[in-house]
């Protein structure tokens, strides 16, 4: 039987004692309202882990493919296909639109990536990627990179993509906030488990709080950005 509303399975997952609660649904949110949008077709997403964003997006597309490479920690029963973000395994023109959500920062060679991801899209297709701008080391030793919007605008159009929107996903407080969790997690061990998990779920919502009241953007953790493969033109 079908989910009537996916999307609530996909931030079941994190719940507020979650350090990263206010980035991942902030980001769901963001990535969902782009899809409803801009998704249709066939959608690969590059960098797919656990396939989780398919209860986010999957409901606006007819096919969606998964796509990591072999070396991943997530479930390899989830991906749909093997390859890597340099390397993708798909045709030319294959895809009407392309997910890669947290993968640009983990790259050599970001360029090279979105080059790749633009020869799979359809001419007149959208690709949605998130970058980081303030964040912690993860993933190490493989983390290479930090975007600001001016970065991100700079690299998609050298690449080849027509950007039309970069969109901050915080202020100050979602990324105080949340990066103070995560060190506060750090310390998640013995007796001080359960103390920590309280104290997190209190923080989520208290810089939830701080947040609506005043959100300055220079200080967002990161971007959510919505590009474009330019059309063929037909002769004049």
């Amino acid at each position: 039987m079908a989910v009537k509303n996916p999307s609530r399975r996909y931030y079941a997952r994190y719940p507020l004692s979650h350090p990263g609660w206010l980035v991942i649904r902030r980001a769901g949110a963001q990535i969902e309202a782009a899809a409803a949008s801009h998704f249709h077709g066939n959608l690969i997403d590059i960098g797919c882990g656990n396939k989780w964003k398919s209860d986010l997006v999957g409901r606006f597309v007819e096919h969606y493919v998964g796509v990591d490479h072999a070396g991943s920690s997530h479930d390899h029963s989830a991906i749909d296909r093997t390859g890597t973000a340099y390397a993708l395994p798909a045709a030319d023109g294959e895809f009407d639109c392309v997910l890669c959500t947290s993968v640009l920062e983990h790259l050599e060679e970001p360029e090279t990536a979105l080059r790749e991801a633009l020869r799979v899209l359809k001419p007149g297709g959208t690709a949605v990627f998130t970058a980081p701008q303030t964040w912690h080391l993860h993933e190490e030793p493989r983390d290479f990179f930090r975007f600001t919007r001016y970065g991100i605008d700079h690299i998609f159009a050298k690449a080849g993509f027509e950007v039309l929107e970069i969109k901050a996903l915080s202020g100050f407080f979602v990324t105080f906030g949340s990066e103070f969790n995560y060190y506060l997690n750090s310390f998640k061990w013995g007796i001080f488990w359960p103390f920590i998990s309280l104290c997190t779920a209190f923080n989520n919502l208290f810089f939830l709080a701080l947040e609506k009241l005043h959100r300055n953007e220079k200080w967002t953790w990161a971007y959510v950005v919505i590009a474009r493969k330019p059309a063929i033109s037909g002769p004049k």
